[in-house]
């Protein structure tokens, strides 16, 4: 059995980016007709785009919900980010939840946010090593960032149970990389010159090319991180997101897909509604810019981020502000290609198949 694992036949309700946002996920799974062990009375299937936990306020109580579905097969997952670094220990922003290194510098951005038992530790660790990296059926794809023909093909020759190991493999390489390039060595003489913390985005950093070069290493050699995390490049002009000071940035990989199978991503910070800053500044515009809030995009336009930025509540609530105004969750109806919001609105997607202005 391979990473990239086959979907079900039969109509699905693909769900985006949950972030912690549990009450929101019961909404949402109200609207769309679910009960609590996942089933459905009309036989779809829930499929889950990753991203279940960080910086929302309840990420164990999303887990709650979601693990005994998984268990049961009555719903199904693909991998994200976050929880590849829940799989790796590897503590970053918005993850106090789960990490105790974390508890002191997430408290001022999250709290109050739930934490997780102990005791629930090792069965949810384990569920989540056994997710694939990706799904796919004759007419539909899933993957939490990026479908790329490479990195898929790579990921397919690895068992199911392998994320983590492999990941690590692919990480070690990088790092093998870098200590050629004597990255690690050129990253201190830079924060010599450069002592703020890149987390504090009070402080915009000028470009650090080691610092550039390191993540952009990392984001690219790695197929896995490639397929969770999207394609990345380098970019002159750093930007704050995700907790952070960055130097490379995504890449709309869609305008260059050409396979006739739709796909279905999470991870992007789609808005619904303009208005407020991007979480990942100017970049989301080169990603979404000239594509409706509802539309299907890329060179076929046949791939559809459903990551309407839930996660980005947290920052809602710290200002003061409704936090279901700008920050919604969803989930794609297929094949209807329907959307279903958390506060019970729905919308038909647009522009299934036509190709995006940009790719042509």
């Amino acid at each position: 059995m391979s990473l990239v694992q086959p979907l079900p036949p039969g109509p699905l309700d693909i769900v985006g980016d949950i972030h912690g946002e549990s009450e929101a996920l019961d909404q949402l799974l109200g609207h769309l007709g679910y009960d609590a062990l996942g089933r459905h009375t009309q036989g779809r299937r829930l499929v889950f785009v990753g991203d279940f936990c960080d910086r929302g306020p309840d990420s164990p109580g999303v887990l709650a919900r979601v693990v005994p579905m998984l268990e049961s097969g009555h719903a199904l997952a693909v991998l994200g980010n976050h929880e590849i670094n829940l799989l790796r220990e590897d503590a970053k922003d918005g993850s106090g939840w789960f990490f105790d290194s974390r508890v002191a510098s997430d408290t001022p951005k999250y709290a109050p946010f739930a934490r997780m038992p102990l005791c629930d530790i090792p069965d949810t660790l384990a569920l989540l090593e056994r997710l694939p990296i990706a799904m796919e059926r004759e007419d539909l794809r899933v993957v939490h960032a990026a479908w790329r023909p490479q990195q898929i093909a790579m990921a397919r020759e690895l068992p199911l149970g392998s994320a983590r190991s492999a990941y690590d493999h692919y990480e070690a390489l990088a790092a093998q990389q870098a200590q050629v390039n004597k990255v690690a060595e050129r990253m201190r003489a830079e924060r010599q010159q450069w002592p703020h913390d890149l987390e504090d985005r009070n402080w915009l950093p000028p470009f650090l090319p080691a610092h550039s070069e390191s993540e952009l290493a990392k984001a690219m050699v790695n197929p896995l991180k490639v397929l969770t995390s999207g394609v990345e490049r380098e970019c002159r002009n750093p930007f704050y997101a995700g907790g952070k000071w960055r130097f490379v940035e995504r890449v709309a990989w869609w305008n260059e897909y050409e396979d006739a199978q739709a796909v279905v991503v999470g991870h992007y910070w789609r808005r619904l509604n303009r208005g407020g800053p991007s979480f990942h500044g100017a970049q989301a515009e080169n990603l979404f810019g000239q594509t409706g809030p509802l539309s299907w995009h890329g060179r076929r336009g046949n791939v559809f981020c459903v990551d309407y930025s839930v996660g980005g509540r947290w920052n809602a609530r710290l200002a003061g502000e409704d936090p279901q105004q700008r920050f919604k969750l969803a989930a794609m109806r297929w094949p209807e290609r329907r959307l279903v919001f958390d506060d019970g609105a729905q919308a038909d997607s647009e522009e299934f198949g036509v190709a995006a202005a940009a790719a042509a």
